[in-house]
């Protein structure tokens, strides 16, 4: 991954995790030829982080038309890889407590509308027949048989192998500090290795994005909140994935579960979350209760980091190749301790790891998938609220269809940059 740096690209992008590595696939399968930067390694952030969940169900109406064409392109992207994703369509339910739960699913499948995404609502016995070891009884569930689950730690380091086969040039350990343009429109990226020409850049840097455009003027409206997983060990339990009261878990390859929060990540306040206080009032009203919010070392850290630099001058990324958050232990046995409570069978988890990511949050929790108006050749994909890692084939594929002039896969208009600036 340390190959000598092109001079020219047609396109370059920031940031490997699955949007990134996804377009840059897309794009080399057109013909275009791909240099993609990444600060640290591959799938290292988030991408690698998230629950593995593959879902239509719940998803905002908006990104439902995406979700229908990303499973469709899960659902081959083994064979097209030529290697294994973890891609299995288990079946995903969100199990509820009562008919208030149940009245706020029916809601959501309304709100779905004529989209096929092979949804229904299921009553309590169903439930009892999918979870057999279940010991307190659940009112119903919003079910989707089709929904899926994959393995983060598989898929995007598949798609990033796959992609080099197709001519992309992938650069790992080499962050880019800035772009150049000339006549107002993108000519070059900066990294820290060397210069490099392109016509026209794509900024899938996570978390890390806003920092990015901030750097250069460009007010990208993001925010980040930890969220906190764990796996345990081998265990014969259930095969579909479920959430429910506290808890949420998947089956995962090596036989172990993924387990986490139903909904609860912890926001760390720092500087941006003041600046950005009056766009992000409205999600903070719509689910107050999901997030714990707390000050501490991070806002020093945060403030710590640069917000401009000459490109001549070590960038933040460099200073920070991966972002580690700590897990929140407390919100992880508070999950696993009302799993158990629910599924006994999981009392026999051991537990064998917990980590953290850090999901970056638009104030709709909607990602961006567009071109940056004020230059020609800037495109953002980014701000995907926690959905990237299911949503990732089909914006990949959108983001190509802008980027080549393509009859657009899906309605661009949901993702435009302009809904917020």
């Amino acid at each position: 991954m340390h190959p000598p740096l092109p001079a020219k690209v047609d396109i370059a992008i920031i940031g490997g995790g699955i949007i990134g590595v996804m377009t840059a696939l897309e794009l080399a399968e057109r013909g275009l030829s791909v240099g993609l930067f990444e600060k640290g390694q591959i799938a290292g952030e988030q991408s690698g982080r998230n629950w593995g969940w593959v879902r239509k169900m719940g998803r905002d109406p908006r990104e439902i038309p995406l979700m229908i064409q990303s499973i469709a392109l899960w659902r081959g992207m083994n064979e097209r890889l030529g290697r294994e994703t973890g891609f299995r369509q288990c079946g995903i339910a969100y199990l509820a407590q009562n008919a208030k739960q149940m009245a706020g699913h029916e809601s959501w499948l309304k709100s779905a509308g004529d989209h096929p995404v092979g949804s229904r609502l299921i009553t309590g016995a169903e439930v009892a027949s999918l979870l057999p070891d279940l010991v307190k009884p659940f009112a119903g569930a919003l079910y989707t048989q089709d929904d899926a689950r994959a393995e983060p730690s598989l898929a995007v380091a598949a798609m990033a192998a796959a992609a080099v086969e197709k001519g992309v040039q992938i650069f790992t350990q080499c962050a880019v500090r800035g772009f150049e343009t000339q006549a107002g429109r993108m000519s070059h990226i900066i990294t820290e290795r060397a210069a490099v020409a392109c016509d026209g850049l794509v900024v899938a840097g996570g978390y890390w994005s806003r920092r990015f455009l901030m750097r250069h003027g460009i007010a990208f409206a993001q925010l980040g909140v930890v969220n906190s997983v764990m796996r345990t060990c081998a265990l014969d339990g259930p095969t579909i994935s479920a959430s429910g009261a506290d808890f949420a878990f998947r089956k995962r390859g090596d036989g172990g579960y993924t387990l986490a929060h139903r909904r609860l990540s912890v926001a760390d306040l720092t500087p941006d979350y003041f600046r950005q206080f009056w766009k992000f009032i409205p999600a903070l009203r719509e689910d107050p209760a999901g997030f714990r919010i707390r000050i501490g070392k991070r806002f020093i850290t945060e403030a710590q980091l640069a917000r401009q630099w000459k490109l001549d001058e070590i960038s933040p990324f460099e200073k920070m190749r991966v972002l580690d958050p700590e897990p929140v232990n407390a919100i992880l046995d508070e999950s696993l301790a009302s799993l158990r409570a629910h599924l006994p069978i999981f009392e026999k988890a051991q537990i064998l790891q917990r980590w953290a990511g850090m999901i970056d949050v638009t104030p709709d929790t909607v990602p961006v998938i567009s071109p940056v108006a004020s230059i020609p050749g800037l495109y953002l994909a980014s701000g995907f609220s926690g959905h990237g890692f299911g949503i990732g084939p089909g914006a990949a594929k959108l983001m190509a269809d802008l980027i080549t002039k393509t009859a657009p896969s899906v309605n661009p208009e949901p993702f435009r940059w302009d809904r917020f600036h």
